[in-house]
C-alpha cells in the first residue's frame, strides 16, 4: 500500500518536532510532499529531512493551498492566530485536515471552521493528543466500565513548570491573549477536552477565577535590567534566569534522564524543548546570541505579557457531578495530576514523568495499580498516536477520536471560563452554546 501523502503548513516546533518525526519513522505509511513556512531556515530544514522537492517548498501557505491538490491531507501547525486562514483554504481545496489546537483564537472562528468542514464533507481532526496516550486511554476505559461507581467529583490540575511558564507564557509566543488565546485555552483546551471525553455528559454551568499574579514589573528585583544577559544583580537567585535556563539547563533535571551528556553547563543544547524554540544553533555561542537579541533573553518582569499565571474553573456537569480544573505556572515540575471520586472507589492519577494510575476501593481498602503502556515521547506518546490515527482516518479504517465537532465543546468551555473570569459571573452553558452557534 502506497504511503499517505501530506502537506504541512507551519514548520515550527509542532510541525518539525511533534508530527514530522512520525513520517520519518514510518516512511511506508506516510510522507510529507510539500511544506509552507515563512522562515527560510526552518523551511529548508524540514524539506531536507523529508526529501521534499524545491518546487513544493513555499514561503506562504496561500501559495501551497492555491495549487492543485498535492496530497490527501494537510497538517496545519501555524501559530494560534493563523489557524483559520490555512485550515479553511485546505478544506476548500479538498484536503482532509489535521489542525493544531486550539482550533482558532475566537469562538466565532471555531464554529465557522467546524461548519466549513461539515459543509465541504471533509475531515477536520484536532490535535487533542492526550486522547491518544496510553495513560488517558486507560483512565477513560476505567470510567466507562463503571469501576468507580457513580461519579461524584473530579479534581484535575495542570501543573506548568516554572521554566515552561516563563518560556511560553511570559517571554514566548503565547504571552499575550490578543496574539494567541487566553491561557485557559492555549494551555488547557487539552485538559477541558479530557474532562468532556471522560465525563461523557454536558457541563451545565461554570465560574472561574485567576489573574496574572507574579510576572509583573513591580516584582522585578532592584536594579534588574531589561535582559538577563545585561548583568542582573539577582541572577544567581532568580528561578527564571534566562542564562540558567537556556545556557545551563539548571531548572530541568529531566535532561539528564533523556540525554546522559546533557549535564549543566551545556556546551551544546540537546534537540529538545525549550532549546529548539530558542535558536537553530545549539552551541553555547548561538544560544547566548539568541538571548542577547531575541525575546527569550528578556527579564520576566520586563515583558509585555498579559495572560494569567494561575486560574481555577469550577464546573457543574449533568447529574450533579462537580469538577474543578486548576492551572498554574509555578510548579516544580511539569505534570498533570487528577482525582476522580465515585461511590465505590477513588482514582488517583499522575501524567508526566513517572506516570501512574491507581484505584482505591472503598469497601476493601485494596489499591490496584493500573499497568500503563510505555510513555513514549511527545505528550506521553500522544503525538505519534495522533499521527497514526490521522493516517488511518485518511485510509478510512477508523473514525477521528478528536473530530472538530467533538473538540468544539472543550473550546466552548474555555471561552466560557474566560468570560466568567473577566465578568465575575456564573455562566450557563446552554445559553453560551446558543450564543456560540448564532455567531456564524
Amino acid at each position: 500500500m502506497a504511503p499517505v501523502e501530506l502537506v504541512l503548513a507551519g514548520a515550527g516546533g509542532r510541525g518539525m518536532y511533534a508530527y514530522g518525526p512520525y513520517a520519518l519513522a514510518h516512511p511506508d505509511d506516510v510522507r510529507f510532499v510539500a511544506v509552507a513556512e515563512p522562515d527560510a531556515a526552518r523551511r529548508a530544514a524540514f524539506a531536507e529531512l523529508h526529501g521534499i522537492a524545491a518546487e513544493h517548498c513555499y514561503a506562504d501557505w496561500r501559495e501551497l493551498l492555491s495549487r492543485p491538490q498535492l496530497g490527501a491531507g494537510a497538517v496545519i501547525t501555524t501559530q494560534d492566530h493563523e489557524h483559520t486562514g490555512p485550515a479553511l483554504a485546505a478544506l476548500v481545496a479538498g484536503y482532509d485536515v489535521l489542525l493544531e489546537k486550539p482550533i482558532a483564537p475566537t469562538l466565532a472562528e471555531c464554529v465557522g471552521l467546524v461548519r466549513a468542514a461539515e459543509r465541504h464533507g471533509r475531515v477536520l481532526q484536532i490535535c487533542h493528543v492526550l486522547r491518544y496516550t496510553g495513560f488517558f486511554t486507560a483512565l477513560h476505559a476505567i470510567l466507562q466500565q463503571g469501576r468507580l461507581g457513580d461519579l461524584v467529583t473530579v479534581e484535575h490540575r495542570e501543573n506548568v513548570a516554572a521554566y515552561h511558564m516563563a518560556h511560553s507564557y511570559v517571554r514566548g509566543n503565547w504571552r499575550r491573549a490578543a496574539d494567541s488565546n487566553p491561557m485557559i485555552l492555549a494551555k488547557c483546551c487539552h485538559d477541558l477536552d479530557i474532562l468532556v471525553w471522560n465525563l461523557a455528559r454536558p457541563c451545565l454551568r461554570l465560574s472561574s477565577f485567576g489573574s496574572l499574579l507574579h510576572f509583573r514589573p513591580e516584582h522585578a528585583p532592584p536594579g534588574a535590567p531589561a535582559r538577563c544577559t545585561d548583568g542582573c544583580p539577582a541572577e544567581a537567585q532568580c528561578p527564571f534566569s534566562a542564562t540558567a535556563i537556556y545556557l545551563d539547563g539548571l531548572p530541568m533535571p529531566w535532561l539528564a534522564d533523556r540525554d546522559p551528556q546533557a549535564q549543566p553547563p551545556l556546551p551544546v543544547a540537546p534537540p529538545q524543548f525549550p532549546f529548539t524554540a530558542l535558536t537553530r544553533d545549539p552551541s553555547y555561542a548561538g544560544r547566548l546570541a539568541a538571548l542577547r537579541d531575541g525575546p527569550y533573553g528578556r527579564c520576566v518582569y520586563r515583558c509585555d505579557n498579559d495572560v494569567v499565571d494561575h486560574q481555577v474553573v469550577s464546573m457543574e456537569f449533568a447529574g450533579g457531578v462537580s469538577v474543578v480544573l486548576t492551572m498554574h505556572g509555578h510548579s516544580d515540575e511539569e505534570h498533570r495530576s487528577m482525582r476522580y471520586d465515585g461511590t465505590r472507589a477513588t482514582l488517583h492519577g499522575r501524567f508526566g514523568a513517572h506516570s501512574a494510575l491507581s484505584i482505591h476501593d472503598h469497601r476493601t481498602g485494596a489499591v490496584e495499580h493500573v499497568p500503563l503502556d510505555g510513555a513514549g515521547t511527545g505528550h506521553g506518546g500522544g503525538d505519534a498516536g495522533l499521527m497514526r490515527s490521522f493516517v488511518r482516518v485518511l485510509r478510512g479504517s477508523e473514525d477521528a477520536r478528536s473530530a472538530a465537532r467533538t473538540a468544539l465543546e472543550s473550546h466552548i468551555l474555555g471561552f466560557a471560563a474566560e468570560h466568567a473570569r473577566l465578568s465575575g459571573t456564573v455562566v450557563s452553558l446552554d445559553a453560551f452554546r446558543a450564543v456560540a452557534e448564532a455567531l456564524v
